[in-house]
C-alpha cells in the first residue's frame, strides 16, 4: 500500500478542514492514495457530532477577544480545543484496504500515538475503559475523532506536545469533569521541535498501518497536487 504524507506548518483550522474534504472526495474515486496530514492550528474549539454547547466555558466572544475560534463540524466526539504546539493528524484512508473495520483503524491509530510517546519521548502511555483517547494516568495527552463517508475517513488525532493547556479550562475536554490534559512539555519538561515530531510520527504511523511505499509533500504543493489530480 501507499501513503502520502502531507507536511504543514500553522494552518487555519477552517482551510484544513476544506481541504480534507477536497482530499476525500479525491480518495473516494480512487484518484490519490491513502493521505495523512501532519500540521497544528491557530487556537480553536471545535464541537464534533455529539458537542454539547454547556460545555463551553466562556462565551464565544470572550474566547474569540482572547483569540480562539469556534467551529461545529461532523468529526466523531465531544468539544476540545487545538493550538500552537499540538500536533494534528488528519487521516483520509480507504478502509476497504483495512479490512474495512472502523474499529481496528482506530485501534491502531491510538497505538501508534502510544508507540510514537513511548519511542520518541519516554512516556507511558496507555487508553481508558470509559473514555476515548490516549492517557497517561488520569490524564488525557490525545484527542481522538475519526468520520467516515462511502468506505473513506476523514479528522483524527490531536497529541499534546508544546501546546499550552491553559485554554482547556476555558471548556469541558470531550465533556470530562473529573480528569486532567497534559502534554510532553508538561510530563518532561523539554520544548520538542514540532517538524521532528512530525517526521518522527510519520515513521511510526507508516510502520503501525503496515504501508510499504511513501511520498512526502509540503501543504505548498497540496492545491497543484489537488489540481492535478481533479485533471487526471
Amino acid at each position: 500500500m501507499k501513503l502520502r504524507i502531507i507536511h504543514a506548518p500553522l494552518v487555519p483550522y477552517g482551510e484544513a478542514l476544506t481541504i480534507q474534504q477536497k482530499l476525500r472526495e479525491l480518495r473516494q474515486g480512487e484518484e490519490i492514495p491513502d493521505t495523512l496530514l501532519l500540521l497544528e492550528h491557530p487556537p480553536v474549539v471545535t464541537l464534533g457530532k455529539r458537542g454539547d454547547h454547556g460545555d463551553l466555558l466562556l462565551s464565544r466572544e470572550i474566547l474569540a477577544q482572547k483569540g480562539i475560534d469556534v467551529a461545529e463540524i461532523d468529526r466523531g466526539g465531544q468539544i476540545t480545543y487545538h493550538g500552537p504546539g499540538q500536533l494534528v493528524g488528519y487521516v483520509i484512508v480507504n478502509l476497504y484496504h483495512h479490512q474495512r473495520k472502523l474499529r481496528l483503524f482506530v485501534e491502531r491509530l491510538e497505538s501508534s500515538v502510544i508507540r510514537y510517546l513511548a519511542e520518541y519521548h519516554g512516556i507511558e502511555a496507555g487508553l481508558s475503559e470509559e473514555h476515548v483517547g490516549v492517557w497517561v494516568k488520569d490524564a488525557k495527552i490525545a484527542a481522538l475523532g475519526i468520520s467516515i463517508s462511502r468506505g473513506v475517513t476523514m479528522h483524527g488525532f490531536a497529541l499534546n506536545i508544546n501546546c499550552d493547556l491553559t485554554p482547556f479550562s476555558y471548556i469541558i475536554p470531550c465533556g470530562i469533569t473529573d480528569k486532567g490534559v497534559t502534554s510532553t512539555r508538561m510530563l518532561t519538561g523539554r520544548e520538542s521541535d514540532m517538524e521532528r515530531a512530525r517526521l518522527d510520527y510519520a515513521g511510526v504511523f507508516r510502520d503501525t498501518y503496515g504501508y510499504s511505499e511513501t511520498e512526502e509533500f509540503s501543504w505548498d504543493d497540496l492545491n497543484i497536487l489537488i489540481s492535478e489530480n481533479r485533471t487526471g
